[in-house]
């Protein structure tokens, strides 16, 4: 091998491609070694994914139910009892629940739920709470505060929903 334009394939490596169908003295005429009759020996058949012979293929065999959403928001979950180990009258945000190990991972947001007793009174900043959370916080004298999901700059969504929607009026020159 010295170049690329001298390269061959191997001796007797390259076959040619069985031509079929060309009369008795081929001895693949009249049928095209296809046999006779039946679903093999027409054109066109099982020629797509799945095909199982005509049996009920395995995609409408299987039950289909349920639904993922790909919208879906996943919140990561804080009991009012996990609070009891902070001190009375601090303040417990993101931040403090993940230093403290309570919130590991990436989720859209934190949800804090009424299981467990709680005897201090705290400011607790989530994005969601549960019924029984609130009156389990505000029961001890503390605060529930609920967050937005997203908080966007002004200038960010501006500049996110550009050319959407209604545009801007253009102020028209003034003449000199």
């Amino acid at each position: 091998m010295t170049t690329l334009h001298s390269l061959k394939a191997p001796y007797q490596s390259r076959h040619r491609k069985k031509r079929v169908g060309r009369g008795q003295g081929s001895g693949l005429g009249k049928t095209a070694g296809r046999g006779g009759k039946g679903q093999k020996a027409r054109s066109g058949n099982m020629h797509f994914e799945g095909f199982e012979g005509g049996q009920s293929p395995l995609q409408r065999r299987l039950p289909k139910f349920g639904f993922n959403s790909p919208n879906r928001i996943y919140y990561a979950i804080v009991n009012t009892g996990d609070l009891e180990q902070f001190g009375a009258g601090s303040l417990v945000d993101e931040a403090v629940l993940r230093k403290a190990g309570l919130v590991k991972g990436q989720w859209h947001g934190i949800k804090v739920l009424g299981s467990g007793k709680l005897s201090r009174k705290l400011i607790v900043r989530a994005h969601k709470f549960s019924e029984s959370a609130k009156q389990a916080i505000s029961k001890v004298g503390g605060t529930a505060e609920e967050m937005p999901m997203v908080a966007h700059k002004p200038e960010g969504a501006a500049k996110a929903h550009a050319g959407k929607g209604v545009k801007a009026v253009k102020t028209p020159a003034v003449a000199k």
